[in-house]
């Protein structure tokens, strides 16, 4: 009775979490969430087209919420862990989309949104790293090229990732692929690449057959580039080739780099971006940096990185 008087108040002494019913494949059910996130004693409120998921949360904040979380895929996090950062709160990602990359690489086990709501009431804060571009927030990564036109597309929507690697396929080594100029300014060391495919990662990922794996660290204090050079069919396919069977990182037309913060520059005015698998439009330049261990990030007891020191 009291809780709920004092949410009428605006007055908030409880975590908040904001649930996005369109992440998830109906088991749970965004209103099984809600309820065992409610029985634990979290506020919550269901995401509602139009709502603006950081202003709910900074508000949540300035109302005297101890902790901030969403429940969704990778796409719905990074706002509001904009607004923990801000609010100096910590977050909880709890994995309830079709892609949990973050949760996963944080130690969440991902088949079970319930049990992460745990990281509310018992969880362990360790620091991580927070990716920045052009005033965007960003957890896992950044991609320009022939991934982001994809998935700006809405005849090539999809949330299958086999479907969306097949896509590319045709589209990297199609006859109206356009590659972008993009020189990099790496710590005063100028670089050019003419690239199919750019990804900036917050941390560097486990290269291995098959394409990106996890991340081992998301403390590094480091971005990560990866790229997909400009080159004939026949180059193309063969570096296709090793994303899937052998090392990708060998083929001669991927690069990667790392430092703690470059820029990108292009011809283009604007760039199509995806950021943590969203589409976005980002001027240039692209200013891109690493905020080190500035997340306070709360896990569940008995995951992975539980143990981690704070």
């Amino acid at each position: 009775m009291d809780a709920a008087r004092d949410r009428r108040r605006g007055i908030a002494h409880s975590p908040f979490l904001l649930v996005n019913p369109r992440s998830g494949d109906e088991s749970p059910s965004a209103r099984e969430l809600t309820d065992a996130a409610e029985r634990l004693g979290v506020e919550v409120h269901t995401l509602q087209r139009g709502d603006d998921a950081e202003r709910l949360a900074l508000d949540a904040a300035e109302r005297g919420a101890p902790a901030l979380g969403i429940a969704g895929g990778d796409g719905s996090l990074a706002p509001v862990a904009a607004a923990a950062l801000e609010a100096d709160r910590p977050f909880v990602p709890v994995p309830f989309g079709t892609r949990n990359h973050f949760a996963r690489d944080a130690g969440f086990a991902i088949d079970d949104p319930i049990g992460a709501l745990a990281a509310f009431a018992e969880g362990q804060e360790r620091r991580v790293d927070l990716g920045w571009v052009c005033g965007r927030a960003f957890l896992n990564n950044v991609s320009l090229g022939v991934y982001a036109q994809l998935v700006h597309d809405p005849a090539h929507e999809t949330k299958n990732r086999l479907v969306a690697a097949a896509r590319m396929i045709p589209a990297a080594i199609g006859v109206s692929r356009r590659p972008l100029d993009l020189a990099f300014d790496l710590e005063g060391e100028h670089v050019h690449h003419r690239a199919l495919v750019l990804l900036v990662a917050n941390g560097g990922y486990e290269l291995s057959p098959g394409g990106f794996g996890q991340r081992e660290r998301l403390d590094e204090g480091c971005l990560h580039a990866y790229v997909v050079k400009a080159g004939g069919r026949g180059t193309i396919l063969g570096l296709l080739w090793r994303a899937v069977f052998d090392r990708i990182e060998q083929a001669p037309n991927w690069a990667e780099h790392a430092a703690p913060a470059f820029t990108v520059e292009s011809k283009h005015a604007r760039l199509h971006a995806a950021i943590d698998g969203e589409p976005v439009l980002l001027e240039r330049p692209l200013d891109f940096e690493v905020r080190p261990r500035a997340l306070r990030l709360l896990v569940p007891p008995g995951s992975r990185d539980s143990a981690a020191d704070a």
